[in-house]
């Protein structure tokens, strides 16, 4: 499964210190979630899809979504 926040922030041209406001989580982990080194927990990929204004559903990408 690929998460999808890099590519739904840069649509949005939001910067990553901006969506690490909105969301409350820390730029240096929204950049590691974003260059798949760590995986998101539910709740920040919750944080995230809230900063974001998007469905949780549309930050990943999956077969089976």
């Amino acid at each position: 499964m690929k998460i999808l926040v890099w590519q739904i922030r840069t649509a949005k041209r939001i910067t990553l210190v901006e969506l690490a406001k909105r969301s409350g989580i820390g730029k240096s982990t929204i950049n590691n979630i974003e260059n798949e080194k760590v995986s998101p927990t539910l709740m920040q990929l919750e944080s995230l899809a809230a900063a974001l204004e998007v469905h949780i559903t549309d930050l990943f990408e999956s077969d089976w979504k």
